[in-house]
């Protein structure tokens, strides 16, 4: 089954500068790519690919920003294997160059619908052993493999950093991610560390936004393609020298130059349906990491968090008790 036609909603033109030379990659609206995505080519092909070449196909998968942004001597060191296998991989996908890859990975990072999504997912599903559950356990685990790598360790270091030392973090995220945001930002204020939610969509953000300042800190979870409430937020902590740490492993390509860290967390492949347990193994990590800063201002907050909402239960159990005229 392939894809013969992916529609993009805008046009998007990056240029990657590598070791070995620059490519622009330029999609428009209505562009024709090959003779299939990256995701089906990976599956019409995994099983006649030789074990080196099927470690590459999966690096290709899950760390699409890596083979976007380096070289193919870059990749292979990333990878753990030669450039010479990077290259072979590739072809052997049918693709004639890192080129084409990086083409076919342009393309996987923009949007589908989610009817499309949802239907490559249940395709998938009939065709697999372990049904639904042996799916989505094995999309998760691939994922979270993802983010055992070093460089993935050391660039969450450096976002912990940036995150802990704000007077305030803001956390965005809008759909199904805005109910993770809300969930990072109610979590890093029971430890102690002021958080603001920012989770509306349209001129509801404004509200949320104004109070954005110089030595704040911006978490954004996000994927492609950059949706308006995205460059906004950009723009807005660009005028006031805010960092912005990025959680998404699509939209990196686009904004790389505008954030001071990304974590590119893997949401499942990129045609089907979006999955967030990654981002939720992260966002816990996260909260442990922001704990283990200040131990005891962490404990003391939680201690805090848990007498008001016991004085809030005494509260509610008087009520209760004068409201029973049976009781006394």
């Amino acid at each position: 089954m392939h894809l013969p036609v992916i529609l993009l909603k805008q046009t998007l033109r990056i240029t990657i500068s590598c070791s070995d030379y620059d490519m622009v990659g330029l999609m428009t609206e209505g562009a024709v790519l090959g003779d299939g995505s990256l995701e089906e080519r990976i599956e019409a092909n995994f099983a006649s690919l030789s074990p080196a070449e099927q470690k590459m196909a999966s690096f290709f998968r899950t760390q699409k920003e890596a083979v976007l942004l380096n070289s193919a001597a870059e990749i292979a060191e990333k990878a753990g294997t030669s450039d010479a296998t990077v290259v072979r991989a590739a072809r052997s996908l049918g693709f004639d160059s890192l080129f084409s890859l990086r083409e076919a990975i342009l393309a996987d990072l923009t949007a589908t619908s989610p009817e499309g999504r949802l239907s490559r997912t249940l395709a998938d599903v009939a065709n697999t052993t372990g049904g639904a559950l042996g799916h989505v356990l094995r999309a998760h685990q691939e994922s979270i493999d993802a983010m055992t790598s070093p460089d993935f360790s050391s660039a969450f270091d450096r976002a912990i950093d940036i995150l802990f030392s704000a007077n305030r973090r803001f956390v965005f995220g809008i759909g199904p991610s805005g109910y993770v945001a809300n969930y990072t930002a109610l979590q890093f204020n029971r430890i102690g560390l002021s958080t603001v939610p920012l989770s509306d969509t349209g001129i509801g953000l404004a509200d949320s936004l104004l109070g954005l300042r110089q030595g704040d800190a911006v978490m954004m979870i996000a994927n492609a393609p950059i949706y308006r409430e995205v460059s906004v937020i950009l723009d807005y902590a660009e005028e006031h020298d805010v960092p912005v740490v990025l959680v998404g492993d699509t939209l990196g390509p686009f904004i790389r130059k505008r954030t001071a860290e990304i974590l590119p967390t893997p949401r499942g492949k990129a045609d089907h349906l979006a999955m967030h347990g990654a981002t939720m193994v992260l966002v816990e990590a996260m909260i442990v990491a922001m704990a283990d800063r200040d131990r005891s201002a962490a404990l003391e907050s939680l201690a805090n968090f848990a007498e008001l909402r016991g004085s809030i239960d005494k509260l509610w159990q008087k009520r209760g008790v004068r409201s029973n005229p049976k009781r006394k």
